[in-house]
């Protein structure tokens, strides 16, 4: 069990961490890294949750014409990202999902960290709709996204409580996750 003083664990569909780590989209999420850098750097007792995108994203570019273009972002998340032991299970539309997590800690000035865990449904054992819930930021219609909110929000919390995080945590959840949250104790 991870004792601190009062946990804080901080929920986001998106999370800036890095350039490099396709997880955010925009405003949300640099918002959210720049939370998580803050709380690093005042060493503040938090942890946080989203889920590892792994498609979805593009550079672009133009050509001579000024013709845009687009071009798949390809990455590894084994070059940025630990595994995390742990694995979960969440009821998703009847069905049981089970729930991976990789881990990339965000460094403070103060020689603190928050640890971040990306959840990931691509797993073998999930039939093929499960496995690409966590492929997209906003990708897919209101059915997939609340699907995602399920992962992230029930998931997320499971995954806390399967890593030792203590139970007595504060929840920030950002969007429409606090339904979901509210269900699950840690």
């Amino acid at each position: 069990m991870h004792k601190l003083p009062h946990h804080i664990a901080y929920f986001s569909m998106e999370l800036a961490l890095e350039s490099a780590i396709p997880t955010y989209s925009g405003g949300l999420g640099v918002l959210a890294g720049d939370t998580l850098r803050s709380a690093a750097d005042l060493g503040l007792p938090m942890v946080a949750v989203s889920l590892l995108y792994r498609k979805g994203h593009f550079y672009q570019r133009l050509d001579r014409e000024g013709r845009q273009h687009e071009e798949p972002v390809v990455w590894v998340p084994e070059d940025f990202l630990q595994r995390a032991e742990a694995t979960v299970e969440v009821e998703v539309e009847g069905r049981v999902v089970k729930v991976a997590a990789w881990s990339y800690p965000v460094s403070g000035v103060s020689n603190s960290t928050v640890p971040v865990f990306l959840l990931d449904t691509d797993l073998p054992e999930n039939d093929p709709y499960d496995r690409s819930l966590t492929d997209s930021l906003y990708g897919g219609d209101h059915r997939y996204r609340l699907c995602q909110e399920v992962v992230l929000g029930i998931g997320g919390l499971r995954m806390l409580r399967a890593l030792g995080f203590d139970s007595e945590a504060s929840i920030h959840m950002n969007e429409g996750l606090r339904a979901f949250g509210t269900r699950v104790v840690l």
